[in-house]
Order: C-alpha cells, then sequence, then structure tokens
C-alpha cells in the first residue's frame, strides 16, 4: 500500500522563541507615546471597601431585615416543592406513557372511594 505525504516546503513551518517576561517598567507607572514617564497616582482610588460600608449614626432596622430573610427563605422553600411535585408529575407521565406504548389496557389509574 503507497501512502502519500503532502508536500511541505520550508516556508511553512517557522520556529518562534519565545522570551520570558519581565517587568520593563515598575509597576504603577506608565510609558506616554512621547517616551514620558508618567506616575500613575494610586492614592485616588482605595483598595479597601470603605465606600460600601454604611454610616454607624443609621440605626439598624432588624425587623425589615428579618422579613426579608423570612421572604427569600417562603420563597426557596416554595420553589423546592414546586420542583419536586414537578419532578414526581413527569416520572408518573412517563411510567403511564411507558405503559400505553406497551400497548397494555389496565395503564390508567382509578381511585375509587372507600366506602
Amino acid at each position: 500500500m503507497n501512502t502519500q505525504r503532502p508536500i511541505t516546503t520550508d516556508d511553512e513551518h517557522r520556529v518562534l522563541k519565545f522570551r520570558p517576561r519581565t517587568l520593563a517598567r515598575p509597576p504603577g507607572r506608565r510609558e506616554e507615546p512621547g517616551g514620558e514617564v508618567q506616575q500613575h497616582d494610586i492614592s485616588r482610588e482605595p483598595n479597601d471597601l470603605s465606600r460600601y460600608e454604611r454610616e454607624r449614626d443609621e440605626p439598624d432596622d432588624f425587623r425589615h431585615r428579618m422579613l426579608a430573610n423570612l421572604a427569600a427563605l417562603a420563597f426557596t422553600v416554595a420553589l423546592t416543592a414546586i420542583g419536586i411535585w414537578l419532578a414526581m408529575s413527569i416520572a408518573d407521565m412517563r411510567k403511564t406513557q411507558d405503559c400505553v406504548l406497551m400497548g397494555r389496557r389496565d395503564c390508567a389509574h382509578i381511585s375509587t372511594p372507600r366506602t
């Protein structure tokens, strides 16, 4: 069996030499297009979370926070219950559909009142 190889030339292959990264400039300094080095002012932007803190003079609304937590818990419980009901309903319909597709006649669940 004769295998054919593609014809390649040396122009198609190129080896690139990667140099490791080094810090050409110290952090916080920028070089302008004209070659001037400009110091970046990092003191304007604090890195802490002080801008998100609330003032201590404001009273803590404990009742509102608890009601919001209770509402979130009720929503989560309701969503979980709906998900469980939906999964059980889909499983029951799948069982009934499998029974019908097998050709059986007694697939429907008939509830009888107890007397």
